[in-house]
């Protein structure tokens, strides 16, 4: 848990480490994915020499309302909490399409995180939706994610090129970006990476 956290106030911090260290990808899971991954769309950005990033695709059937009660303005927001990934499922962050001020952090062309709660809560309040919530988030190692991609897990695009795939339709995204990307088939062991330009 503490390494997650340092991850995500190093990406909030916007140091040029984080800035320097690569570029944000699209990953597309590969039909041959079985699990918690099949079917998904996710956002990665580098932030160190690790990444951090969100599962772009994953509607919940709970409404941020249910999550926050005491909250009223979280009555608001119309759309459901999205499943982001399996680290800090108790956490709620918000990706919104402009800069909202100076608590928020640049994931790539005009996409912003917001993850601290009190500007969850601006957001929330302000602008309740134009904003997509996600629970929790997905984190890789060093090297981990090159990993997965040498291994065919993921088909691979530049996410800048897809500023708007947070606000797509979560039920054919993905199936559109694997024919899109893939024509259908599992990427090719040990080229995904060196495709993305990295």
């Amino acid at each position: 848990m503490a390494r997650l956290l340092a991850l995500l106030l190093l990406l909030l911090a916007g140091t040029a480490q984080a800035q320097h260290a690569g570029k944000p990808l699209l990953l597309v899971a590969s039909p041959d994915v079985r699990g918690p991954y099949s079917r998904t769309v996710l956002v990665a950005v580098p932030v160190g020499d690790e990444h951090l990033g969100f599962i772009v695709n994953r509607a919940t059937e709970v409404k941020l309302a249910a999550l926050f009660p005491q909250h009223a303005p979280s009555a608001k927001v119309v759309d459901p909490v999205y499943f982001g990934g399996p680290e800090m499922t108790g956490a709620v962050f918000a990706v919104v399409r402009r800069n909202p001020g100076t608590e928020a952090v640049r994931l790539f062309g005009d996409v912003f995180l917001v993850a601290e709660a009190d500007a969850v809560d601006r957001v929330i309040e302000r602008t309740p939706n134009d904003a997509r919530y996600f629970a929790g988030f997905v984190g890789w190692k060093p090297g981990e994610l090159a990993s997965e991609i040498d291994a065919g897990y993921w088909h691979v695009t530049d996410a800048d090129a897809d500023a708007e795939i947070f606000w797509q339709d979560h039920h054919t995204l993905w199936q559109e970006l694997v024919e899109r990307l893939g024509n259908g088939h599992a990427p090719q062991r040990g080229r995904g990476f060196q495709s993305a330009g990295l």
